[in-house]
């Protein structure tokens, strides 16, 4: 399995007892969704591994306990940590109205209140406080926040996302 057919579902983050288990901060709002799982790919150096799961529970609510099938100790856990999890985007559940995964609105036109184009969405950039937008407008890169008020329709069919800006916000990249 190729890491681009994949989403992020979390990192190993603590060994959770001496027969092999391990803790799993999700990122997630629903960590339900995961409980059941079967297996899960593992990023070593050497790509994605898959491991099977024997058994998977919610812990404290926000991180899943798994117990990999063939890790049975404390020592065979420990190199898992820190490792990132993958699971193939068909697993991913399907969202509706305007909520979307960042990676599907690579690619959709981003259109002002007053239905004038600003640029396609090259990417979502989530490593701040605020996820933002890169919007390209004919070589100039623009910056939105995703925020859900910004966010007034989502149209997957014609891939185009509809946005309200702040007066304003877009005379900053001119």
């Amino acid at each position: 399995m190729l890491k681009e057919d994949c989403f992020f579902l979390g990192t190993i983050v603590a060994k959770y007892s001496f027969k092999g288990e391990i803790l799993v901060k999700l990122d997630t709002d629903r960590p339900n969704t995961y409980v059941d799982l079967q297996s899960i790919f593992v990023e070593t150096t050497n790509g994605l591994v898959p491991y099977f799961i024997d058994r998977c529970l919610l812990h404290k609510s926000s991180l899943l306990r798994i117990k990999f099938d063939g890790v049975d100790s404390e020592n065979e856990a420990e190199v898992l940590l820190k490792k990132d999890l993958f699971l193939p985007m068909e697993m991913l559940p399907p969202l509706k109205g305007n909520q979307f995964y960042y990676h599907e609105v690579t690619g959709f036109s981003a259109i002002d209140q007053f239905n004038i184009e600003i640029g396609t969405i090259k990417t979502v950039n989530d490593s701040g406080p605020q996820p933002l937008f890169i919007i390209d407008s004919d070589g100039t890169e623009i910056l939105i926040p995703a925020h859900d008020n910004f966010i007034k329709e989502l149209d997957r069919k014609s891939e185009k996302i509809f946005l309200d800006l702040p007066e304003g916000l877009l005379d900053i990249f001119k």
